[in-house]
């Protein structure tokens, strides 16, 4: 869900931008919500999370990709550069579904 993008004096902005703060609201509500799940989500999950997160936060992947030898950095660096491209709404959009429905399950 995408806000529009209207002309101005048309009263539409203050829907898109009514629909973008409720975005945001149920993306922070997800963010606090992961932290209460009730069983540790897979590895792959995590990931998608990470990603998801910080592409919504941060816009795409910055800075060298980690060595190496730290694995940990290399994977979560890898699978936010799979996201490039990807708007801040379009990544709030998964992540909230990715927490209901791995809160579901």
């Amino acid at each position: 869900m995408v806000p529009t993008i209207a002309k101005p004096g048309t009263g539409a902005q203050k829907t898109g931008g009514a629909r973008k703060g409720d975005l945001r609201r149920r993306f922070e509500a997800a963010a606090r919500d992961v932290q209460k799940l009730a069983k540790r989500p897979a590895d792959r999950d995590l990931l998608e999370f990470y990603a998801l997160y910080k592409q919504a936060t941060a816009g795409d992947v910055t800075g060298p990709r980690p060595g190496l030898l730290d694995v940990r950095g290399r994977a979560k660096y890898d699978a936010w550069a799979k996201r490039k491209g990807t708007t801040a709404d379009e990544a709030m959009v998964a992540y909230v579904a990715l927490v209901a429905r791995l809160g579901s399950a």
